[in-house]
């Protein structure tokens, strides 16, 4: 992944040094930044929102229309409705009695980059890992 600004240090570095203070900085960096990232995973890991937010996508519906198909009550589905919003991945609103929801104005680009920033990582490893093959094949040859 990315080093932190200042500091000559990556995440694949981390790991191999004592926590200092430096290696610390990096950690609680990565903790406030990735904080809207860890909402949505979590909000997202929860097969009832996901159905939630699969029903939202075809439009509106209120908390009672929300209800029927899961078989889970209005609390429940309101809990879950809930936690959509505090991710921002819904929006609800009273009218009259009853409360009608939608999809949030939040978009993924965090959760999308952070996917990347993974899969940059990963595939550097495989890389290093294939070198130290070939480097391994070589010798043995």
């Amino acid at each position: 992944m990315t080093s932190n600004r200042g500091s000559g240090l990556t995440w694949g570095s981390i790991a191999a040094r004592p926590l200092t203070g430096a290696v610390i900085l990096v950690i609680l960096n990565r903790m406030v930044q990735y904080q809207s990232v860890d909402r949505t995973l979590s909000a997202l890991a929860d097969p009832t929102r996901r159905a939630i937010l699969e029903r939202l996508s075809h439009g509106t519906a209120t908390i009672s229309e929300l209800a029927e198909p899961l078989g889970i009550t209005l609390t429940g589905v309101k809990k879950h409705v809930r936690l959509l919003e505090d991710a921002d991945l819904v929006a609800s609103h009273k009218v009259g009695r009853r409360r009608e929801c939608e999809l949030g104005m939040r978009r993924l680009e965090d959760l999308e980059q952070w996917i990347e920033e993974y899969r940059q990582a990963v595939e550097q490893r495989l890389d290093r890992f294939g070198q130290m093959l070939e480097r391994r094949k070589g010798t043995n040859e």
